[in-house]
């Protein structure tokens, strides 16, 4: 899962659906809710944009985004103070996360506004929701950091090739470069078993540190900068065998960026944002126009959420969809759940939008588990959230996830 307060082997459970949306077998519902082939390339691209005119266009269209002055503001002003936790969620761990794919299609889940946590799952559902806006929230300031990384790349990356190439300090040569529209394992057999070029690496890091400096107006403290370079590092170092990693425990136990990225939905099909040439360049065409927006903030922190609900009433979006992944664990696990139910009473919903969750499969089995994934992937309706909440319904994480879940297709 991709775990922001949440990190731990989780497990995506997927609720029980009546034809259209089964309800589970304890509550009915009653309401519907680059890189380029070498290194200098890519310094050559970094140093062609200057940051002064990616916001002069930002300005002149705004109905097409915002600024990067303004972009910079609402990472900044939004953001609490950064918090702990015990892993590097460099990638999801959740193998089950495309399995609610077909049921967020079929109850209209599109538009308006996403909210995630965690890393490049994040992105998946993006393309998958189609969003206006979107807003990553994590309590760890590294997270942000990390997001900032993967903003800059897909700035500087006009294909899935040269994102994965400018990711893992992996060039591309022109004879080897794939068509933009290839295959996704043809793409990864390019990098699957290509070195790290430590040149390409030094050039990309300050190509990268530059773009977010620039042309997104982030200012980069000192231990930001260490936390970028220990990300992007760890992305050369372990190429397409990157995985989550949680403190004491490194390889083996957590599926890699490439499994998950050849992860099929439980119909067989492939659905990573990475596996579609159309879905990356939705996502990319967003992190352009500077609507992915990272933010350092508790899930039941007194700032962040209630602050990104206001934004959004402001604007006009309401929330599409909200990934918690199993973050709602550790709020339960805390003692502070009641103040995360109070943040999502502040977001403008209606009976259509949706929390996609994650839970692990290792703490107990779930009734709409899939064999052979440690998550189970559920949706539920964020206004019966509200309203079991009301009525004293969530005593438990076990409580929260067994109850008026709305399970994925196929599950048992």
């Amino acid at each position: 899962m991709n775990l922001m307060t949440a990190g731990v082997p989780g497990s995506r459970c997927v609720g029980s659906v009546v034809k259209r949306s089964r309800v589970n077998h304890r509550h009915r519902l009653s309401r519907r809710g680059l890189l380029p082939a070498s290194f200098l390339m890519l310094a050559l691209i970094a140093a062609a944009v200057p940051a002064r005119q990616l916001v002069w266009r930002t300005r002149a269209q705004p109905a097409a985004g915002i600024s990067a002055i303004e972009f910079s503001r609402l990472v900044r002003d939004l953001s609490e103070d950064g918090g702990y936790f015990r892993s590097d969620n460099f990638t999801s761990n959740e193998t089950s996360y495309l399995h609610v794919v077909e049921k967020l299609r079929e109850l209209g889940a599109t538009g308006g506004a996403y909210i995630g946590v965690g890393p490049e799952q994040n992105f998946t559902y993006i393309a998958k929701v189609r969003p206006r806006i979107a807003f990553i929230i994590d309590i760890r300031r590294q997270a942000v950091i990390q997001h900032l990384m993967f903003k800059a790349i897909f700035h500087l990356a006009s294909t899935r090739a040269q994102y994965i190439s400018l990711l893992l300090s992996r060039p591309l040569t022109k004879d080897k470069a794939p068509a933009a529209d290839a295959p996704v394992n043809e793409i990864l057999g390019l990098f699957n078993k290509a070195a790290a070029d430590d040149l390409a690496y030094a050039a990309n890091l300050t190509a990268i540190r530059k773009t977010i400096r620039e042309d997104f107006q982030v200012r980069l403290s000192e231990a930001d900068q260490t936390s970028l370079e220990y990300v992007y590092k760890s992305f050369r170092d372990e190429g397409l065998d990157i995985a989550y990693r949680m403190e004491g425990m490194r390889g083996g136990w957590f599926p890699n960026m490439k499994e998950l990225i050849e992860q099929p939905d439980q119909h067989g099909k492939l659905g990573n944002f990475l596996a579609s040439k159309d879905d990356f360049e939705f996502v990319r065409d967003l992190h352009r126009r500077n609507l992915v927006i990272p933010v350092v903030g508790d899930f039941a922190g007194n700032k962040a959420l209630a602050a990104i609900g206001d934004y959004l009433r402001k604007s006009g979006f309401t929330v599409t969809a909200f990934y918690t992944s199993n973050v709602e664990q550790y709020l339960f696990q805390n003692g502070v759940f009641r103040g995360f139910a109070e943040n999502v009473r502040k977001l403008p919903t209606n009976d259509k939008s949706l929390f996609i969750r994650a839970v692990p499969n290792t703490r107990f089995s779930h009734p709409a588990q899939l064999p052979g994934h440690r998550t189970t992937t559920l949706l539920q309706q964020m206004s019966v959230f509200l309203h079991d909440f009301d009525e004293g319904r969530y005593q438990s994480y076990t409580d929260l996830v067994m109850t008026h879940y709305i399970a994925a297709e196929n599950s048992r």
